[in-house]
């Protein structure tokens, strides 16, 4: 999960797929990052943490990292939030850079409209509220996408020998 700052949106969506991957029993790694530098080391916004808190979920002990070329190689996707985000991890990571493997996370829920999630960042709490209901909804798009997936391929080695 990439945003600018990585410390509204991302950590959000990071904490919200962490908490219904665990639900779901996907074995997943989930982590998020920022295109830009200026938050490094900093916990998520206190708004973020507030409603991330007030459904359940406790993101006060992640902090915000730089995107880095060496994520390519890490992960299987990477959503970003927005896409002058995907602009800025192609920039960064160069050559590395797959865009197989990037898409905008909103596509989970609504395939092709390339919907951005907006930033919270300058706005008052009701913003994040807002964001956090985005973000959940796509989560869960994603979850239930891969999980039905993940459950069909347990159940056939299951069965095979």
């Amino acid at each position: 999960m990439v945003c600018l700052g990585n410390i509204c949106r991302s950590p959000l969506a990071e904490g919200i797929l962490k908490h219904k991957i665990l639900k779901a029993g996907l074995p997943w790694e989930v982590e998020s990052a920022g295109t830009n530098g200026y938050h490094t080391g900093e916990p998520p916004h206190r708004l973020s943490q507030k409603v991330a808190k007030l459904n359940g979920i406790d993101i006060s002990h992640q902090r915000a990292r730089n995107f880095v070329p060496e994520d390519f190689q890490k992960f299987d996707k990477i959503y970003a939030m927005a896409e002058d985000v995907i602009d800025e991890m192609e920039w960064i990571a160069q050559n590395s850079f797959s865009r197989n493997k990037v898409d905008l996370l909103m596509n989970e829920l609504y395939p092709g409209r390339n919907m951005d999630v907006p930033d919270p960042w300058y706005g008052p709490e009701p913003d994040y509220h807002e964001v956090y209901k985005m973000l959940d909804k796509a989560c869960e798009a994603l979850v239930q996408k891969y999980a039905d997936h993940h459950n069909s391929n347990n159940a056939h080695s299951d069965i095979l020998p």
